[in-house]
């Protein structure tokens, strides 16, 4: 069993945007822009925001953060969109989610640019995803695919499994690893003898956000086990979706909650923001 350290690679791929900045700097004169909206002061999108806003600067980036009242209407919220997506500073805008519940979080999503959506979520975006077409990709699936890319993992007619089919990790993890020829089949809440399902996973994906929900003996002898869960027991406790200690022993490579995959989502929001200013500022193809 090896761990996959997903902070160390997120780290390195950080350090490798840096340097691509600093080239689109000296060859056009200007560097990616983002800006990000958090709206009202939910304690954990504040820690989100933060993490990835530090990411941000350090790699180079323009940014601009807006931080607004829960109390916004939506329709004053739809016209601070309005107002970035025309102003060509920021090539990214970045609206953390959840929203207070008087505002329609796909109202917002869907009144961004495409070509500013570096959370990959609009609908647009999720079309090309679907048809193979070029675009940003939604950032923690895209982070799971370079974490197996990093750690050698070659998904080519493998058997994955991906357990949840939420819009944000499930489904769009699926249509990626089908894009790379994996046989993959998405297990949900009322999915009969999931345990039958994930002994069969060469590649497991656990994204259903419940704790230990996946036991540590159901996993295939030398799978690898990509454990996207993060579910706080308390305020010092995480735990993931897989039981990490009994999976340890029968995976060949397994990511650890915290350290796994929470780091490389916030390495490939800045990976879609870099992206989208190659776009708009040099016209090249997402990459």
């Amino acid at each position: 069993m090896a761990i996959i350290d997903g902070k160390a690679i997120a780290k390195q791929i950080r350090e490798e945007i840096a340097g691509e900045v600093e080239a689109l700097i000296r060859a056009k004169g200007r560097r990616p822009g983002l800006a990000v909206i958090l709206v009202g002061e939910d304690p954990a999108s504040q820690v989100y925001v933060r993490n990835k806003t530090k990411a941000c600067q350090q790699a180079g980036f323009l940014l601009e953060q807006h931080n607004v009242p829960a109390t916004v209407s939506e329709m004053e919220l739809l016209g601070l969109v309005d107002r970035l997506n025309r102003d060509d500073r920021f090539h990214g805008i970045l609206v953390q989610l959840p929203l207070p519940k008087h505002i329609q979080p796909d109202h917002v999503l869907e009144a961004i640019l495409p070509e500013k959506d570096v959370d990959g979520l609009h609908p647009a975006n999720i079309g090309n995803m679907v048809l193979g077409r070029p675009g940003p990709r939604p950032c923690t699936p895209l982070g799971i695919m370079k974490l197996l890319d990093r750690s050698g993992v070659d998904v080519k007619g493998k058997r994955a499994v991906v357990v949840g089919r939420s819009n944000i990790v499930g489904k769009p993890i699926a249509f990626l690893l089908l894009e790379r020829h994996a046989t993959v089949t998405i297990c949900h809440s009322r999915s009969e003898n999931l345990r039958s399902e994930v002994e069969r996973a060469e590649i497991l994906v656990a994204a259903v956000g419940k704790s230990e929900l996946i036991k540590g003996e159901w996993i295939r002898k030398g799978a690898v086990v990509i454990d996207v869960g993060q579910n706080w027991l308390s305020k010092d406790i995480v735990k993931g979706d897989v039981e990490f200690g009994p999976a340890s022993q029968r995976a060949s490579l397994i990511t650890p909650v915290p350290g796994g995959v929470g780091p490389m989502t916030v390495a490939m929001l800045i990976h879609n923001t870099l992206q989208a200013a190659r776009r708009q500022i040099v016209g090249e193809e997402a990459v």
